[in-house]
C-alpha cells in the first residue's frame, strides 16, 4: 500500500497543479518527505499524512479511494475486501472504504501488547462506540482514564481529545464504529 500512497499523493498534487514544495509548505512538512513519499521509499504515517492532506481539504479514506472506480451498494466484504492501515503497533481495517457517500466508520481494531493509537490525544469531528471483543484496553478520553476488559463498552464525543492503548500481556481487538465517518 505505501507506494500506492505515492502514486496517489503525486497525481492528486498534479490535479491541484502543485509542486512538492508547495505541498509540503502547506502540511508543514519537508518537500524531501514528499518527494520521498511520492517515490514510495518511505511509509508516513497517519498522522504526517492527514497533515498532507489537510493541505488538501481530503479526509484519510476519501484520498485513498479518490482513484478508485465509483462504489456500487457492495453488502458483503471478504477479509481481503478491507482497507487496512497498521501504525504503532495498531492494525485497523476499514469496512466498506470505497461505498460511495459512506455516513459510517466500522472498524476492526487489533492492538499488539503495547500498541497504541498514537503519540498525540486524537480528535474528530464525530461520535464513536466500540466493544473490546479481546484483551485489554486503556481508553483516555480528555482527563478520564480507564481500562476496558473484554465485553467492556465506550461511547464517546471525539471532538473530546482521546487515545488508546493496550496495556495487557497478549492481543487486544475492538469493533468500534463511528458518525460521521472521519479518520
Amino acid at each position: 500500500m505505501d507506494s500506492d500512497i505515492g502514486v496517489r499523493l503525486k497525481a492528486l498534487r498534479n490535479m491541484y497543479g502543485l509542486s512538492q514544495r508547495e505541498v509540503a509548505k502547506r502540511a508543514g512538512v519537508t518537500n524531501s518527505t514528499i518527494s520521498l513519499i511520492e517515490q514510495g521509499r518511505v511509509s508516513p504515517s497517519v498522522d504526517s499524512l492527514k497533515k498532507v492532506l489537510d493541505s488538501f481539504s481530503l479526509t484519510l479514506i476519501e484520498f485513498l479511494t479518490m482513484d478508485l472506480e465509483e462504489a456500487d451498494d457492495k453488502i458483503f466484504f471478504a477479509k481481503e475486501d478491507l482497507l487496512e492501515f497498521f501504525e504503532n503497533g495498531a492494525h485497523l481495517k476499514l469496512v466498506g472504504a470505497n461505498r460511495k457517500d459512506r455516513k459510517l466508520r466500522f472498524l476492526h481494531e487489533r492492538y499488539e501488547p503495547g500498541a497504541h493509537s498514537g503519540d498525540e490525544m486524537l480528535t474528530h469531528d464525530s461520535e464513536e462506540a466500540g466493544m473490546v471483543i479481546q484483551g485489554k484496553i486503556e481508553l483516555t478520553v480528555g482527563q478520564k482514564s480507564r481500562t476496558l476488559n473484554e465485553g467492556d463498552s465506550y461511547y464517546i464525543n471525539n471532538k473530546i481529545p482521546h487515545r488508546f492503548k493496550n496495556t495487557g500481556k497478549g492481543e487486544a481487538i475492538i469493533i468500534s464504529a463511528a458518525t460521521p465517518p472521519s479518520f
